[in-house]
């Protein structure tokens, strides 16, 4: 009890709470008139405590007119309301009055016991707590009236509601762990106990079965209850989550499933008030006596206080009972923890995204949109809990200090936070002071600095191009006003909107409201052509009102009034076409347009299209009614639709809702709109429309849905300025690449001439283009690349490029054999594609289609692929780019897939496409290798024109670039005498001016690989000649060209080497590698080579004698030089280092005769010189004296 107490005085916010309202008792006789003391104990045989009335009836069988007036007022009136009403109540009216108060369907359950229970269309507003409005009932109550009810007899017991338990089986194994499922269990596994209602209280014990690692445990359960609604709840497991847990779901179930098991009593007041003075006395005492410990302080504390005249508690009629539901005036809803969602909802705000936080956040916002649906007012309570945490973010603070934007994930969880403001805004039923104490809340967030803006962090900086809610005739779209619109505005502007207009009151009460016989004039335009009724509002709003009535539970009056909007936005269609003929020449002959649909429908706020779709598809859905729907669940079943057929007053029209649902979605998306400025507003465009798209592709199109795509795709075709794909759009429009490739698709096996059409005039992206006549950047023909345009407005440019490749890749796919429709398909690439890595990947593509491994190879595509290689090399050759290299490479194989034909001419105009270095080391050597030869099966002539087109092609790459191609022509040219010989004189020729000494070296090497020596000999005097080696250069990567070129010259002879040595000497200073030099000279006689005319005089050369007498001279001079230079700033830890290039610097001065005299001299100098390194000295006399 005293649990329960303290969970009661949690909840309450009021000192009488509903569970505990004051209960007064009438006089003796007034009392004894309302049934015999016996009864309220008892019953007909005995069972008289159960739920079940005496004598059940067949399931067939009509209820009494007394079950169906205590149902309604069960569901209705508080009980105190009843006994303010009526002075006698027969005990058995007031037995069926608490039987029925009790929620009468398992939905309800369900809802509060997971986070998202998803029905039919229907199913939703179904619930026995609210009731569903019926179609032929009219339309929604205006503000401040009562919803309609309308429970089928029967339905709310036992007899249908266990079904939801078996179908929620199906959501599979991921919702096992919800508190729903387990409570099924439990109820299955017979774990409810001692079952026990009193009045509008219900008890009973649930136990948890043993497992491996824990006992079996009871815990005691308590439910409060009132008008249909479980008010309370309290458990001893010490539940701390938002939902029910699964002791309270196994109990509630337990009572709706087996009301016959459930034993009833009457509220506890009535059973004292049947008992005398010896009998309450007896009952307290023995309460006392069972609770002491517990209620013996309070039971004291009581007394005290009634027996005292001037206490409260005597100053008060009657006197708390809490079995006896609520008070007229407590606030009849759903228990709902409100601190837990608080806490959650911190808890998933904190972790930022991780964790699947923003999954759970979003199944939240899925839960209050259910409750909505189910005319629960905890929606709005629920709702404003989770804004109230929001605002309260750390890091909208952080943000705003720091100046960066919000995360993506955040963003797009504010956006569906301000859509279900606006939809709650829009109660169709709701009160007027609650409406004005919604309004007043969101304008104090709204007023807040961390308030999100509407549209991300460029929201403060934007003109309000956008349409407020209320249409404002004074409003324009040209005004350079920039409000601050924050992500509640849209809702707080939704203040004046109202749903008594009585046009609107007959479209959505009605399926059959047409235009009356005889129209006036104002009533003219409320309707079209054939009588149907037309909503001309803006747009979104309309949109918002119609997902307000889904949202709240009207499923029919939503369809009702989207029909409505779809025949208004035909009605503007067929008027924007008329005025875009009489103006079609003029626009088609300046090539421009100015934007009207200065607000897109796809990417806007409230998403009006994507509601207006899912309001039709749901009236077509297949699935099963019931089952839960999971957040964790790895798998969902796919939606199937059907046909259902329009409900309407025109006996001629044949359409559903299904094809309905398809062309408001093309309407929507094919809409011309100008690109929203700022990042996320562009990033939320593309994804609206991703969005939409994968909606539309789980349409399984059948004859109907195709009648419908090819004409609304021939209207948008035809549309003009107010169509994406029309003839002229705005240079700022947002391109229809994504939307074309889903028409191209589903029209190309049932229409293929306009599917090529529509996707061809869907390639444009305007805003990098522009005419090249007049410069106006409005102009959408003559393109040229505009390359400042893209940045810094449009941030999504490379998506939305990426998605144009798409699209050409798609149709290059499916045009494979067709040759006219490939070549239209590739001037559209070239005119329209201006990313040099998009073409190549289109080339890429285009190749592997055509050339399958297991079938022949498509030539045409084949041609397509090359085509467009081509245009990648034009367009790069200087320009840097990374992949340049491959894309050459791939050019190249895709030239040799062509045919020989197509590399003759790449090597004849390899100046348009190639750089001399990729034409002679890449493509020219490529074409004339031996794979490629075999590849083709190339006869001697096409081999020997392959092979002159590449030394063509290397003697004037040589020309234009030898120092890059001079090697690469040689080896090119090395089977051509002729060639060969000019690739040379190009060499030598370019040998003086610019060529490096390591061009010359490798140049060089390769002559005397192919058996020039003297010729290798001459050019490896010239890269002498373009050296310089400093003393301190040990290691330069030249150093092993030197030694070569001293080895060949020493072969060839003591002349070459004549000739050699003084370069060496001018352009070599480091001693090292001169001492290197002199040693190998003096190894082996010159002239080995075996030069023909030439004799080797087979003796060893002397360092005394020319020309090795100036290399010793020159070395032992280095030598001297490097020493002074290295002890200049010599450290001691090189010490022994110096010491042994000293010694080898003794080896080179003994060379000469007098060389023991010229190094003995040399250290004295040094001792002299350098006599302060005290240290150094020392170690220099120990080694040399």
């Amino acid at each position: 009890m005293a649990e329960g107490g303290e969970r009661e005085e949690l909840l309450s916010p009021s000192p009488v709470s509903p569970a505990k309202r004051l209960c007064s008792w009438p006089s003796p006789q007034a009392h004894h008139s309302r049934g015999s003391p016996g009864a309220a104990s008892g019953g007909v045989g005995g069972v008289g405590g159960s739920c079940l009335a005496p004598g059940a009836r067949p399931h067939l069988q009509p209820e009494s007119l007394l079950d169906c007036a205590a149902k309604t007022v069960a569901e209705k009136w508080a009980y105190e309301r009843v006994e303010e009403r009526f002075e006698r109540i027969p005990e058995p009216v007031q037995r069926r009055i608490v039987y029925w108060s009790f929620p009468r369907n398992e939905r309800e359950i369900c809802m509060y016991s997971s986070f998202q229970y998803r029905g039919g269309p229907g199913a939703a507003a179904a619930g026995g707590a609210a009731g569903a409005l019926p179609a032929e009932e009219g339309p929604p109550p205006p503000p401040g009236a009562a919803a309609p009810t309308s429970s089928a007899p029967g339905a709310a017991v036992a007899g249908a509601s266990p079904g939801l338990g078996t179908a929620a089986g199906a959501a599979g194994s991921g919702g096992e762990a919800l508190p729903f499922r387990r409570g099924i269990r439990l109820l299955d596994s017979g774990s409810v106990e001692n079952v026990l209602q009193v009045g509008f209280h219900l008890s009973g014990t649930v136990t948890e079965p043993a497992t491996t690692s824990e006992p079996a445990v009871t815990y005691k359960v308590a439910i409060s209850f009132d008008r249909c609604k479980i008010t309370s709840v309290t458990c001893g497991c010490g539940n701390k989550d938002i939902f029910y847990c699964a002791h309270v779901v196994a109990l509630s179930l337990y009572r709706i499933r087996k009301p016959e098991q459930v034993k009833l009593r009457l509220p506890i007041s009535e059973t004292l008030f049947q008992m005398n003075r010896d009998q309450l006395q007896k009952f307290i005492q023995y309460l006392i006596t069972a609770h002491h410990t517990e209620v013996l302080p309070t039971a004291q504390k009581l007394a005290d206080e009634i027996l005292s005249s001037n206490s409260e508690i005597n100053q008060v009629n009657g006197a708390p009972d809490p079995t006896a539901g609520a008070s007229i005036d407590d606030e009849n809803c759903w228990h709902l923890d409100e601190e837990q969602v608080k806490e959650q909802v911190k808890l998933f705000l904190s972790q930022g995204g991780y964790y699947g936080s923003g999954k759970q956040l979003n199944s939240m916002f899925a839960k209050v949109r259910e409750m909505l649906r189910m005319r629960d007012s905890n929606g709005a309570r629920m709702l404003t809990l989770i804004t109230e945490q929001f605002m309260a973010d750390p890091r909208l603070t952080l943000w705003r200090q720091q100046g960066t934007s919000m995360t993506d994930k955040c963003r797009q969880l504010w956006d569906e936070l301000g859509a279900l403001w606006v939809c709650i805004i829009l109660n169709p039923h709701c009160k007027l002071e609650e409406k004005s104490c919604w309004l007043q809340q969101l304008q104090r967030w709204s007023d807040l600095d961390v308030c999100p803006l509407e549209d991300g962090n460029y929201g403060h900086e934007l003109p309000n191009i956008t349409n407020a809610l209320p249409q404002n005739a004074s409003h324009s779209p040209d005004s350079l006003s920039r409000p601050r619109r924050t992500v509640f505005t849209r809702a707080i502007e939704g203040r004046e909107l109202h749903w008594q207009d009585s046009h609107l009151q007959r479209i959505i009460s009605s399926d059959i409201y047409t235009a009356p016989a005889c129209q006036q004039e104002s009533e003219r335009l409320l309707f079209n052509s054939q009588g149907q009724p037309l909503w001309l509002e803006h747009v979104p709003t309309a949109c918002a009102r119609v997902d307000a009535l889904r949202s709240h539970g009207y499923p029919k009056e939503a369809l009702r009034l989207t029909v409505a909007i779809i025949n208004t936005l035909r009605l503007q269609q067929q008027r924007q076409l008329e005025i875009y003929k009489h103006q079609k020449k003029e626009l088609l002959q300046r090539g421009t347009t100015t934007i009207t649909n200065l607000e897109g429908w796809v990417g806007h706020p409230l998403d009006p299209i994507g509601c207006l779709f899912l309001t039709l598809t749901e009236a077509c859905r297949l699935n099963d009614d019931g089952y839960l729907e999971v957040s964790d669940m790895n798998e969902s079943r796919p939606p199937v639709y059907q046909h259902v057929p329009m409900a309407t007053g025109c006996p001629n029209s044949h359409e559903s809702y299904l094809s309905l649902a398809l062309e408001v979605a093309l309407m929507g998306m094919g809409q011309q709109r100008v690109m929203p400025e700022g990042l996320y507003a562009q990033d939320k465009v593309c994804r609206n429309e991703e969005q939409l798209l994968s909606r539309l592709q789980e349409l399984q199109l059948d004859d109907e849905l195709v009648q419908t795509l090819q004409k609304q795709c021939i209207l948008l075709l035809e549309g003009g300025p107010f169509s994406g794909l029309g003839e002229v759009i705005h240079r700022e429009s947002v391109p229809m690449h994504t939307f074309a490739k889903y028409l191209f698709s589903a029209l190309l096996p049932h229409d293929p001439d306009l599917s090529y059409k529509l996707a061809l005039r869907a390639m444009r992206l305007p805003v990098l283009e522009s005419s090249t006549s007049t410069g106006d950047t409005s102009h959408p023909h003559h393109m040229v690349s505009v390359v400042p345009s893209r940045y810094p407005r449009w941030f999504t440019l490379g998506h939305l490029e990426s998605q144009q490749c798409e699209l050409a890749s798609t149709m290059l796919t499916a045009a494979k054999g067709d040759t006219l429709r490939l070549r239209t398909i590739l001037e559209a690439i070239q005119k329209h594609i201006h990313s040099s890595s998009l073409i190549f990947k289109l080339a890429q593509d285009a190749f592997k289609i055509a050339t399958p491994t297991d079938s022949s190879t498509d030539s045409t595509l084949l041609n397509v692929a090359l085509e467009l290689g081509l245009q990648v090399m034009r367009m790069t050759l200087s320009t840097l780019n990374w992949r340049r290299r491959e894309m050459v490479r791939w050019l190249v194989t895709c030239a040799t897939e062509v045919g020989v034909r197509a590399l003759v001419s790449i090597l004849q105009s390899w100046y348009t496409l190639f750089t001399p270095t990729e034409a002679t080391s890449i493509v020219a050597a490529t074409a004339v290798s031996h794979t490629t030869i075999l590849r083709l099966s190339l006869d001697y002539p096409q081999r020997e024109e392959l092979a002159s087109c590449a030394r063509t092609l290397a003697l004037q790459c040589a020309m234009k670039d030898p120092q890059s191609c001079a090697l690469s022509a040689l080896t090119l040219c090395e089977k051509d005498h002729i060639a060969f010989e000019a690739a040379y004189q190009i060499a030598i020729d370019a040998a003086t001016g610019g060529m490096t000494h390591s061009q010359l070296f490798t140049i060089a090497r390769y002559m005397e690989l192919r058996g020039y020596p003297l010729r290798a000999f001459k050019l490896a005097s010239l890269a002498m000649s373009h050296l310089n080696l400093a003393y301190n250069q040990d290691t330069h990567p030249a150093i092993n060209d030197v030694l070569w070129a001293c080895a060949l010259s020493h072969s060839l002879g003591k002349n070459e080497l004549a000739a050699l040595i003084p370069l060496v000497v001018k352009s070599v200073h480091c001693a090292t590698v001169l001492s290197d030099i002199l040693r190998r000279c003096t190894v082996t006689a010159p002239g080995l080579a075996g030069i023909p005319g030439r004799r080797s005089s087979g003796k060893l050369m002397s360092t005394d004698k020319a020309p090795l007498r100036q290399l010793l001279d020159a070395t032992i001079n280095a030598y001297i030089n490097t020493t002074h230079s290295r002890l200049t700033h010599i450290s001691p830890r090189h010490y022994g280092e110096f010491i042994e290039f000293l010694s080898k610097a003794r080896e080179t001065f003994l060379l000469p005769q007098d060389g023991h005299l010229q190094f003995a001299q040399f250290i004295d100098n040094l001792k002299q010189i350098y006599k302060g390194k005290k240290k150094l000295m020392l170690l220099v006399r120990e080694r040399f004296g």
